[in-house]
């Protein structure tokens, strides 16, 4: 029997601060970009999950990704979370702005979740991945 999913990311496990903080961020954050809920702690785009779990900090001794990066699937995609940012007061590293020097297409917002993840969100319509 075939996996109806090829190769590729299952799942991402975010280790969180505050669990409630982050599932309020995020909860507003993904329906944006065409994430759905799971599960009260867990989110899918239908091909990667994406799930919280709350742990002491003390407890947080590794590294992890620098950023992860979402699909938008157009300009006002970027252009909403942008917005939405600036209304909670989040912390936003740059944009929205187009990045010409990766490519004509692409356009993003990158910013910090409430734990401080790096996060961007970009319309990359003429980049193949």
């Amino acid at each position: 029997m075939e996996h109806p999913y090829g190769p590729g990311i299952n799942h991402i496990e975010f280790w969180v601060k505050d669990l409630e903080q982050s599932l309020a961020f995020y909860s507003k954050l993904f329906p944006m970009i065409g994430w759905y809920e799971l599960t009260r702690t867990s989110y899918s785009c239908g091909r990667h999950e994406i799930y919280f779990k709350e742990m002491p900090v003390a407890f947080c001794d590794s590294l992890g990704v620098r950023h992860i990066c979402f699909h938008a699937t157009s300009r006002d995609v970027v252009n909403q979370v942008g917005e939405w940012l600036q209304t909670i007061g989040a912390d936003v590293i740059r944009g929205p702005q187009e990045m010409p020097q990766y490519d004509a297409s692409y356009y993003t917002v990158d910013f910090r979740d409430p734990n401080g993840f790096v996060l961007e969100v970009a319309h990359t319509p003429d980049i193949k991945l």
